[in-house]
């Protein structure tokens, strides 16, 4: 759930919202059937790897842009995304 202010149709607009740098392909964990990086409810620190991204077959790690708490994931496994597109919402 986002907070005050915040409906689920401006992902975009919340401040801790996490873009993909790149277009790629969205990995939640780092091996087919792995442990998900992080969940809903988790608490992340800045810097921590939250998903990764393929892009012409390198793994790019994407990393929390700031601490706090992962209150919405807005991509599935394996699924194709677009640059700029919100992949979560930390808060």
């Amino acid at each position: 759930m986002l907070g005050p202010g915040w409906g689920a149709g401006k992902p975009a607009s919340h401040p801790g919202a996490v873009t993909s740098p790149m277009v790629g392909t969205a990995y939640a964990a780092a091996e087919p059937g792995g442990t998900p990086f992080v969940r809903v409810g988790d608490t992340v620190k800045a810097g921590q790897t939250v998903l990764i991204i393929e892009a012409m077959k390198v793994m790019n790690p994407i990393k929390a842009p700031r601490g706090g708490t992962v209150v919405e994931i807005l991509i599935s496994d394996s699924q194709p995304v677009e640059f700029g597109e919100v992949l979560m919402i930390i808060e």
